[in-house]
């Protein structure tokens, strides 16, 4: 049976240290100075033969519910209400503190089982404040060091006795269970499309994935830069799964000085690689910034398929305003052309529906396959109307096309004098097929190869 575990305590205490540690990747941002997680993040842990759900969170502070502090404490409240148990951590080597304590009284009046974790305990430094962590009441505080990795085997023992049900193993299936499953391993559902909201600071990303999700799962404000760590969500809206990615808003690189910020654009570029499709969301009260054409193009080189989210769209006149979108977004970016525009209002909920239809509608564009005889007609074609022109008198020879593979949609080429081929004569052949076969908005590969003369020797 899984469960959920919460690591929770005040901060810099190094819980993001124990969250990585224990989904076996460095997933959560780690840095000296103290607040630097903001949003829960969740992933799949394992410990030894346990595997559960961890939750890692920002630090508690005493603070007013509508500043940024307290939009952070109600997230870490909100991580409390939904684990199962929780893994309360103190600084060994500081010793007990009065928002240590404070703390411990909220937790232990959510009536959930509570591992005490003396944290930074290596060595003879944390002796005393883990003898001090008996006077939170919380249990036995164990030694522990989430950057070295010990005291793990008694953590292993500390959660198999506050939850003996859920850590029992489960019982082992029959063979013919077994098989009924391989049968059925063609109705399981679709796994959900790994979706990626880029955008420059402010843009309203959160927004408009809370929005998505139908509650306040993320931390939203009026402050620019307020997420840090890519946070991912699984969403179902209108019947199409996603599981979206929420990115720190990413400036220009000469701007960025703090090492914070630069962890945090590192970590959003990381989820842009591993996304199929990205959402490039603009503020339509700043469209279309140098910055906005960056990531854009940054997207297309790294070969995913790309929509843009026209945001804040409710705050702007309508008249006219696709047209003049599309025709600005095919002249700034002709390796994308085609690119879905949908305009949307992440605060108001508006557009969403059309949003996620063309998120499903690029991801079938990006898994697109086309035939190899198709395609040799529609080199037949092209070379028809515009034949490659001669280089230094010799024609070039275009001999046949075929699509070795799609995500996003790569061709290969098979002609003669591949160096001699002129770049605006590859766009030409790519152009076609954009329209010719329906590719909208995905970045194109084509490659040009050459077979061996077998008379060159």
């Amino acid at each position: 049976m899984t469960f959920s575990l919460a690591i929770v305590g005040r901060p810099n205490v190094g819980k993001s240290t124990l969250f990585n540690r224990l989904v076996g990747k460095k997933l959560a941002l780690v840095d000296d100075r103290p607040g630097v997680t903001r949003d829960r993040r969740e992933g799949d842990a394992r410990l030894g033969d346990l595997s559960f759900r961890i939750v890692d969170t920002a630090g508690l502070e005493e603070a007013d519910a509508a500043s940024l502090e307290g939009r952070m404490r109600a997230q870490t409240e909100a991580a409390i209400g939904h684990a199962d148990a929780i893994l309360f951590m103190i600084d060994a080597r500081i010793g007990l503190t009065p928002t240590d304590r404070a703390f411990a009284d909220l937790v232990r009046k959510c009536g959930k089982p509570v591992i005490l974790l003396a944290n930074k305990s290596e060595g003879r430094g944390g002796e005393a404040g883990t003898l001090e962590a008996f006077a939170l009441g919380l249990g036995t505080p164990l030694p522990f060091s989430a950057e070295h990795g010990e005291g793990l085997s008694d953590l292993y023992d500390a959660i198999c006795d506050a939850l003996p049900e859920q850590t029992q193993p489960e019982p082992e299936e029959d063979e013919d269970a077994d098989a009924e499953l391989e049968e059925d391993a063609d109705d399981k559902p679709r796994r959900p499309i790994k979706v990626t909201v880029l955008g420059r600071p402010n843009a309203g990303k959160s927004t408009l994935i809370n929005r998505l999700l139908g509650e306040d799962r993320l931390l939203t404000g009026p402050e620019a830069g307020i997420t840090r760590d890519s946070i991912s969500v699984e969403v179902t809206y209108a019947g199409t799964k996603l599981e979206v990615f929420d990115t720190a808003g990413l400036r220009k690189r000469a701007r960025i000085e703090d090492k914070l910020e630069k962890l945090s654009a590192a970590d959003a570029l990381r989820a842009m690689k591993f996304a199929e499709v990205v959402v490039l969301l603009v503020d339509a009260t700043h469209p279309f910034e140098e910055q906005d054409l960056r990531i854009a193009d940054l997207v297309a080189r790294e070969g995913r398929a790309l929509v843009i989210g026209y945001n804040k769209s409710d705050l702007v006149a309508r008249g006219g305003l696709i047209t003049r979108l599309r025709e600005d977004v095919d002249r700034l970016l002709p390796q994308v052309k085609g690119v879905p525009i949908v305009p949307v209002s992440g605060l108001m909920g508006h557009g969403l529906d059309k949003l996620v239809a063309a998120i499903s509608s690029a991801h079938k564009v990006w898994n697109k396959r086309v035939a190899t005889n198709p395609l040799n007609r529609f080199l037949q074609q092209v070379t028809d109307n515009h034949p490659p022109p001669a280089v230094s008198g010799r024609r070039i020879k275009l001999r046949y096309m075929t699509q070795p593979k799609a995500r996003p949609p790569s061709f290969v080429l098979f002609c003669s004098r591949t160096d001699a081929v002129p770049e605006s004569y590859i766009r030409y052949l790519v152009n076609g097929l954009r329209e010719t076969f329906d590719l909208p908005g995905v970045p194109i590969r084509l490659t040009l190869r050459e077979k061996g003369n077998p008379y060159a020797d």
